[in-house]
């Protein structure tokens, strides 16, 4: 494929909010949004994000992105330790290899930040078929360190899952 045919090819995210209180409108979310701009500002092309109240319908709104066959797929809440902190293991069981370079790399990027309980969040990154999968916290704060992290590396992760040379 040539420069002129990457350059082509519309890449699409979807990010998913992980959080049954957003979800039954008992506050706002702030985190889904935050992605969505972020990803916009990389060049993707994404809809606003999908709600979902934690549990069963995570997996459900994961397997509809990734069978839909977008390129990155991003969710926010859910990665901590609580017993309804359920999305990192709905997406381990979704993802064909794990790339945990870019999770451990969010939660040290939560430390450095002033936040130690970052290195609780439990979310991890990882190939599912052709899509790249990222958990991220459902804090906002957690959201822009994480964000800042996939920033450096989304393109290429992108570009190399497509098949691209190093």
């Amino acid at each position: 494929m040539s420069t002129s045919d990457e350059e082509a090819v519309e890449r699409h995210a979807v990010v998913i909010t992980c959080s049954t209180r957003a979800a039954r409108g008992v506050y706002a979310d702030r985190a889904g949004p935050l992605i969505v701009a972020a990803a916009r500002s990389w060049g993707l092309r994404v809809a606003e994000p999908v709600v979902v109240p934690d549990g069963p319908e995570v997996d459900t709104a994961m397997r509809r992105a990734i069978d839909a066959g977008v390129h990155l797929l991003v969710t926010t809440g859910g990665t901590g330790i609580s017993p309804t902190d359920r999305t990192p293991d709905q997406t381990m069981r979704l993802i064909d290899r794990q790339i945990r370079g870019i999770a451990e790399a969010i939660r040290a990027a939560g430390v450095a930040a002033g936040v130690p309980t970052a290195m609780l969040s439990r979310g991890i990154a990882g190939v599912a078929g052709r899509t790249l999968v990222v958990n991220l916290p459902g804090s906002v704060g957690g959201v822009r360190d994480g964000l800042a992290v996939l920033e450096a590396v989304v393109p290429h992760a992108l570009d190399q899952i497509a098949g691209g040379d190093h």
